[in-house]
């Protein structure tokens, strides 16, 4: 063998991120339906705008879970607390433009202090994060449908642009979710902030050798969770011009955040993934979405369809990463 083949590089394939594969797979299926149904006005800018503002509510809830993901734990109270904002805020409201501020800061504060207890429970009590964010979410639900069940209030007018409004015709909510997103994401990948979350995630006990007060992050990131869950209460709110008790339950947001963010390549160990991945994980689920509306699909396929595209994705992180470690 000459001295030049001895040192040549191997060169390796190219390998798409798991964000990749997801955004490809996911304009694949929504072209195809929007071809398939003679649809093709789907693919102009309203209709991309569109499909990305299907985006918005649960993109806000999986940012969220994805911090609580990051660090082993796990939020199952989010879809209440997308209810309980919802309907708070309209209630706090009542239609007055004055009342828009105190009404976002009291639903926001609120929903800081239940992330705060569920933190603080998982963290410094020991107590395991499905039972703790279960058990809060099922009282948050209770004190909704006891004190809301005739819901008289409704969002101000002004407040609907949130929801309505854009710029470029770009809607402010879609703006929202995008900025926040890159925030997120500067905060994991390029402060101490993200690199003392993901040691804390991926190992623990190193973590504490190294001096990080882990029970800290923790509770960080429930209360993230909870913050994030909060605006995407109030996008709903701005939507819908009032809320009901039952609006995140229907939405599943609980479950479907999960979903999202483990498709995106983040995994329930703890320690490793990100924003991006989590956000192609909710572009998937809103082009399943809209190609079933295309389609005319019913609505209890769809759950099928998506039930079996979330084991098969985890099925194949599993396989991807034994073969790393092998």
């Amino acid at each position: 063998m000459s001295a030049n083949a001895a040192t040549t590089p191997t060169r390796r394939p190219l390998r798409l991120s798991v964000a990749g594969v997801l955004v490809i797979l996911s304009a694949t299926i929504y072209v195809a339906a929007a071809l398939a149904t003679g649809a093709a006005s789907q693919l102009g800018f309203d209709g991309i705008v569109g499909l990305l503002q299907r985006m918005v509510a649960l993109g806000f809830v999986a940012l969220g879970q994805t911090f609580v993901i990051l660090v082993a734990s796990i939020d199952l109270s989010v879809a209440a607390l997308v209810s309980a904002v919802a309907v708070s805020a309209s209630f706090i409201m009542q239609g007055d433009p004055a009342m828009i501020a105190p009404a976002i800061a009291a639903c926001l504060a609120g929903c800081a202090l239940v992330g705060l207890v569920n933190g603080a429970l998982v963290a410094y009590l020991g107590v395991n994060p499905l039972i703790v964010t279960l058990g809060t979410g099922l009282i948050v639900q209770g004190v909704l449908a006891a004190a809301f069940t005739y819901l008289k209030g409704s969002v101000a007018p002004q407040f609907q642009v949130f929801a309505y409004g854009g710029l470029f015709g770009i809607p402010f909510a879609l703006l929202l979710l995008a900025a926040l997103a890159a925030a997120a994401s500067l905060a994991l990948s390029r402060t101490v902030f993200g690199a003392r979350l993901y040691a804390v995630g991926g190992n623990p006990d190193g973590a504490r050798l190294a001096g990080i007060r882990t029970e800290r992050f923790v509770v960080y990131a429930h209360v993230l969770s909870s913050l994030f869950a909060g605006v995407a209460g109030l996008y709903l709110a701005a939507r819908l011009q009032s809320g009901t008790p039952w609006i995140g339950r229907d939405g599943i947001y609980d479950l479907e955040s999960i979903a999202v963010t483990v498709i995106g390549g983040t995994i329930l160990a703890g320690g490793k993934g990100g924003v991006g991945g989590t956000l192609a994980g909710v572009l998937l689920f809103a082009a399943l979405d809209a190609s079933f509306n295309m389609i005319g699909v019913d609505a209890f396929l769809k759950q099928v369809l998506r039930g079996a595209i979330v084991i098969a994705a985890v099925a194949v992180h599993a396989v991807r990463q034994k073969g790393h470690v092998a």
